[in-house]
């Protein structure tokens, strides 16, 4: 049976996509042009005006980017089946895999469908307009809501190639997407032009050239020319490599800790200020209002005494008691007391003080029931199957640590990392450097790691603050204010690295205004889409 053109063409925009996304690095600038075939698809179905034809573009539009997705993120099928062994399993957790890898492709084929009701009522560039605020605005709401998982925000394509990204400084990832959008809609109607009539395919084709390179020449000139302001602090980061599936069956929580502190002393220097251990580096739960007492603080405490002004960042399973369930996602304990227990960072220092942080942007479905508010009246289900409609604790804003020394610090837990307005409050509240913590080991040795380690470039392009990554199982590192990787670890190795990082104290632009360009297509989309159910206004 011979397979669809508009179907070949969408397969074709998800291949240029998938191989344009990181890691393929050098691919990158492919995300100019790799929605072009798909549009054309979409035009050559708009035109023909065939019977059910917006159900036509959306199944397109759907086959291309749950290719695109999938392909993209296979890897959250290995983490899933980690858990579920068997053919049983396996089944289950193909299954739990289509949600991510298909909620995404469902927003982004909504978007489309949007444009084509939207341009059957408005001339093209008010319809493209749409499209440029429909695609942003499902990217925002996948970013916002209580199903969040941003991965394929468009601007992160360029995560690989960060040379082209430096004006993110400007407009955070967001402006990415904008410029990729416009690109393409720019080379469509270059081809659309050339198609024709060759005689006026010129100026829209050197209209798309001066979009493309212009934003580059801006970039690349910026990334040659920018300086770090010379404030150094020696910073150690560890990877200690213990298998997460292990974690809590064949290694003792004071073995852990003897591996910790015995990489940290094998590269530490007498200057080091600040030691990064990785997501729930000390694995046993902890009584934030107790812990001065626990043997693994005490432990930890013992560490930094070779140190005169080092500071540990760490990983921790933390737990808080209440007298009353005092949050919507404290549990209720058999003594009568309710609980709330968090994938925490603390940082400790030789002196009394302690601090923790509490993860926020939590895994729908694995650390966190979406809408928890709306399914609440279902607790008493999940209690009686030795559950809870609660899971993990969260916390409401983003944290600084304060050192002794009066260094701020942004602790980001695992995959919050690329949330880039999340962080950029951590740097505007006064974090000098960021501090990713995470354990990338669940996804085994596939592109997952790589993705979560290059998009933690685009934070240290978006805040110009150095990025120290501390992974588990997976690549630790040190990144630069522009953005490069100065120095990293190797996969599925035990390791600590140092290196002295420059303190900034400036803001930029994206970090004073944050996502301004995502909630201003939000409202133009909301505008733009009450034109659908009117009378078609414009004839051409």
């Amino acid at each position: 049976m011979k397979l669809n053109k508009n179907y070949l063409l969408a397969l074709c925009s998800s291949f240029l996509m998938w191989l344009a996304w990181p890691p393929h690095t050098w691919f990158a600038p492919l995300l100019l042009i790799g929605l072009v075939p798909l549009m054309v698809a979409i035009d050559r179905m708009r035109l023909q005006q065939a019977p059910k034809t917006g159900r036509r573009i959306f199944l397109t539009a759907g086959l291309a980017f749950l290719t695109w997705n999938t392909a993209c993120i296979y890897w959250v099928f290995n983490a899933i089946s980690a858990f579920n062994t068997g053919f049983t399993g396996t089944i289950v957790s193909f299954l739990v895999s289509l949600i991510p890898y298909g909620l995404g492709a469902l927003l982004m084929t909504f978007a489309f469908w949007l444009y084509y009701r939207l341009r059957l009522r408005v001339n093209a560039w008010v319809g493209y307009l749409g499209l440029i605020c429909f695609y942003i605005a499902m990217e925002y709401l996948h970013e916002s809501w209580d199903l969040a998982f941003p991965w394929m925000t468009l601007g992160n394509g360029f995560a690989g190639m960060h040379q082209l990204a430096q004006w993110y400084e400007y407009t955070g990832v967001y402006g990415g997407s904008l410029w990729i959008l416009l690109s393409n809609i720019l080379a469509f109607e270059a081809y659309r032009s050339w198609k024709s009539t060759e005689e006026k395919a010129l100026k829209p084709a050197l209209i798309w050239l001066a979009v493309v390179v212009l934003p580059i020449g801006f970039s690349w000139y910026t990334y040659n020319s920018y300086q770090e302001k010379k404030l150094s602090v020696n910073v150690v980061t560890v990877q200690p490599n213990i298998d997460p599936y292990q974690k809590y069956e064949s290694i003792s929580a004071n073995e852990q800790l003897r591996i910790l502190t015995r990489l940290s002393d094998s590269v530490a220097q007498v200057n080091t200020e600040y030691f990064i251990w990785p997501e729930t580096a000390i694995p046993n739960y902890t009584d934030e209002d107790r812990v001065r007492a626990n043997p693994d603080f005490l432990a930890t405490q013992q560490f930094l005494n070779k140190y005169k002004n080092g500071t540990l960042i760490t990983g921790i399973e933390s737990v808080k008691w209440y007298d009353t369930k005092k949050t919507i996602s404290a549990q209720e304990s058999s003594n009568g007391m309710y609980y709330d227990h968090f994938n925490s960072a603390m940082q400790v220092e030789n002196s009394a003080e302690v601090a923790f942080y509490h993860k926020s942007k939590l895994v729908p479905g694995a650390e966190k029931m979406p809408f928890p508010k709306v399914f609440s009246f279902l607790t008493p289900v999940f209690a009686g199957l030795g559950g809870s409609v609660s899971s993990w604790g969260w916390q409401d804003e983003p944290e600084v640590f304060y050192s002794y020394s009066g260094i701020g610090v942004a602790p980001v837990i695992c995959y919050e990392s690329i949330w880039g307005s999340w962080v950029g409050k951590s740097v505007k509240n006064g974090a000098q450097f960021i501090a990713v913590i995470t354990n990338d080991g669940w996804w085994g040795n596939t592109s997952g790691k790589d993705q979560h380690m290059l998009y933690a470039k685009l934070r240290a392009i978006e805040t110009r603050r150095w990025v120290v990554r501390s992974a588990n199982t997976g690549i630790s590192g040190f990144i630069n204010q522009r953005g490069d990787v100065v120095k990293k670890s190797t996969w599925w190795t035990r390791t600590a690295i140092k290196a002295d990082i420059n303190l900034n104290d400036a803001l930029t632009p994206y970090v004073k205004s944050g996502d301004l360009i995502a909630q201003i297509a939000a409202v133009m989309g909301f505008i733009l889409a009450l034109l659908i159910p009117f009378k078609k206004w414009v004839k051409k």
